[in-house]
């Protein structure tokens, strides 16, 4: 074929081909969003929709000039006013942006928004990992009180529960004020130094430019040196211990297990205090399905006035993944109630206004253009999992009478064509 999809993306298809696509089907993905807009209704969320590009500079400033996002993962372009433009690689920044332009604040003191929509990094495609993907996330904006963070938190889990997640764990920790990580990340560099030699490339070029970065590091060797690092929970300035406190109290008042990660920094240099990530075992080397964190001064950093929030954003397809392996529950997938199976020139007349009368009554119903024999039709019907198929012919036209059919039962009875839509309104509250 000569035209391809590209590298790291994929289509979400009516239909599923095979196993490994099953997570690519578009009713599972209604289904997941629906659950996600009655949870977001619940605890007071709003949707927001931002462009799906910015000016790079929002990014470049929001996320920091050492990130992974900005320096390796940005897909970027020039655009015919030669200005630089950003596919947004995360939504905080949109978000912040569009409440800061739109002046979202004034009409509330606590924003509480939520969106869903496509991310873009340039990465190398894995398992969970594309080059698009979708996120849904929340930011609650305007409140630095510890509360914030714990509903934030929890309704994270709660949508994971609604959706039949198990084998989840949250993992939490407090990267302090700008003070604190000033000092740990003078104390990290001292140590990280004596092992530099032995450092992934990577993390030896964030050693002399944002060692706190090092944290984040996946490499195996990386890791092994970070188990004798000094730890940033002893850095912490005291207003953001009795804050860290208060997160981990509220959240075992309400249920919610934890484990505390000192080496846990997130991937952005927007965020303070409270970062957090819920994480599976049936997900591999990428096992973070949902992460966020506290991030008080975004706002100023992007020339606003100072709006405490805190945020999460969770992958749409890591959490469809995870629930297929774990075998979550999903809705059966629609089928008409009933398939028109017209036979002849009149009949085909008569079905596509019958057909139109029984969708306005809100009854699902397909109609057969091809005018194919019963055999074919009664095929077509079972192959679309519809529940009853009606055969409507020229003959069955002129005596006011047409055979219907349970396609579960194979049951087949008469019905009078005048009162087709109350006799099926009958056999359908049956079925």
């Amino acid at each position: 074929m000569e035209y391809n999809i590209p590298k790291g993306v994929f289509d979400i298809l009516p239909f599923c081909l095979d196993e490994q696509s099953e997570w690519k089907v578009s009713d599972k993905w209604q289904y997941l969003e629906s659950i996600i807009r009655k949870t977001c209704l619940e605890y007071g969320f709003q949707e927001i929709r931002t462009p799906i590009f910015e000016k790079t500079e929002l990014f470049i400033r929001s996320s920091g000039e050492t990130s992974d996002i900005v320096s390796k993962e940005m897909y970027t372009f020039e655009d015919k006013g030669e200005r630089s433009m950003t596919l947004r690689p995360e939504g905080t920044a949109s978000v912040m942006r569009s409440v800061l332009e739109n002046k979202l604040y004034s009409l509330s003191p606590n924003l509480k928004l939520f969106y869903i929509g496509p991310i873009f990094r340039y990465d190398r495609p894995q398992a969970g990992r594309y080059r698009q993907h979708h996120q849904f996330g929340v930011e609650a904006i305007g409140c630095e009180k510890p509360e914030q963070d714990v509903e934030v938190i929890e309704f994270l889990c709660e949508v994971y529960k609604r959706l039949g997640l198990k084998n989840l764990q949250v993992q939490i920790n407090s990267i302090g004020d700008l003070s604190s990580r000033s000092k740990f990340n003078t104390a990290l560099k001292e140590f990280l130094s004596q092992h530099s030699d032995k450092l992934s490339k990577d993390s030896q070029v964030r050693l002399n430019k944002n060692p706190l970065r090092i944290l984040d590091s996946k490499d195996p060797e990386d890791q092994k040196i970070l188990k004798g690092a000094p730890s940033i929970l002893d850095y912490l300035d005291e207003d953001s211990k009795l804050h860290f406190q208060r997160v981990l109290a509220l959240l075992e008042k309400i249920g919610i297990t934890y484990v505390i990660n000192p080496l846990l920094v997130r991937g952005l240099d927007y965020y303070n205090r409270t970062v957090f990530e819920v994480t599976s075992t049936d997900l591999g080397a990428q096992n973070t399905i949902g992460a966020g964190g506290r991030y008080d001064d975004l706002s100023t950093s992007l020339g606003g006035h100072r709006l405490p929030s805190v945020g999460f954003a969770t992958g749409i397809e890591r959490v469809l993944q995870t629930m297929i392996r774990q075998g979550c529950p999903f809705p059966s997938s629609k089928t008409p109630d009933l398939y028109i199976l017209p036979l002849g020139a009149d009949a085909m007349d008569y079905c596509f206004k019958l057909t139109s009368e029984l969708r306005k009554k809100g009854i699902p119903t397909e109609m057969d253009f091809s005018s194919k024999k019963i055999q074919q039709g009664l095929s077509i019907a079972a192959k679309l999992g519809a529940k009853f198929c009606l055969i409507v012919g020229d003959q069955e036209i002129a005596s006011g009478t047409a055979a219907i059919k349970n396609m579960n039962t194979r049951e087949q009875v008469s019905i009078e064509l005048a009162n087709c839509l109350s006799t099926f309104e009958t056999m359908r509250q049956k079925a």
